[in-house]
């Protein structure tokens, strides 16, 4: 039996710890991200929010080692048998399922920090996302601009414009500030729209060594 790509190009998949049986993670694959896996003994993957391919622990160095591959009888959904080196999660937990809807809590605890792994960046728009899904959340500025369009839209233009008078007319300092203001007032305006900076990091790249005329030619 095999995968029918032309039917299902995105197929979801199941990690699992090949001693403990644990399920760690759910991801999903496309053919180049299979084919990698195969060709590598290492779980690659295709990131919907990232819209590319991307091994496990690219960043983190928390690499899942392939045991074994298991497909379903629909030939639409994968189960890979795991080593996992490090932990599964992004947040620092061994699994990504780590909060119990019948027991409303949080039921694993964090084993590493990995916010120094991913950038300060991903990490803070990964908390904005966390703000964006917790409808328990309160008193936060984050979740205040999400759920009102306008004044986040405002909060952006006006920083923008504080980033362009502390560059014409103040300290270093009072730029570096107000950049930092301004990056995360983008970051909750990309997390609205549910856009990885990750894209943007795409977009730069594709950019670099191109001419800015040619860029602008090519829009």
């Amino acid at each position: 039996m095999h995968i029918n790509w032309q039917k299902t190009p995105l197929i979801p998949v199941i990690a699992q710890e090949s001693q403990s049986n644990e399920i760690l993670m759910l991801a999903y694959m496309n053919e180049e991200a299979y084919n990698l896996t195969l060709s590598t003994g290492y779980a690659h993957y295709f990131s919907r929010s990232k819209q590319r391919i991307w091994k496990k622990g690219e960043s983190s160095n928390h690499t899942q080692e392939i045991h074994d591959i298991l497909l379903d009888c629909d030939a639409d959904t994968l189960i890979l048998k795991i080593k996992q080196n490090g932990v599964a999660c992004h947040t620092g937990t061994k699994s990504c399922f780590f909060t119990s809807i019948t027991q409303d809590k949080v039921v694993l605890e964090k084993e590493i920090n990995t916010d120094a792994m991913y950038g300060v960046v991903d990490t803070l728009y990964h908390t904005i996302l966390e703000r964006k899904n917790n409808n328990e959340t309160k008193k936060s500025w984050t979740k205040k601009l999400l759920n009102d369009k306008e004044l986040m839209l405002s909060k952006i233009r006006e920083e923008a414009d504080e980033v362009c008078v502390a560059i014409n007319e103040e300290s270093d300092e009072q730029v570096i500030y107000e950049s930092a203001d301004l990056l995360y007032h983008t970051l909750v305006g990309l997390g609205y729209r549910d856009i990885s900076p990750d894209r943007v990091k795409q977009e730069l790249a594709r950019r670099f060594g191109m001419s800015g005329i040619t860029e602008k030619e090519q829009r």
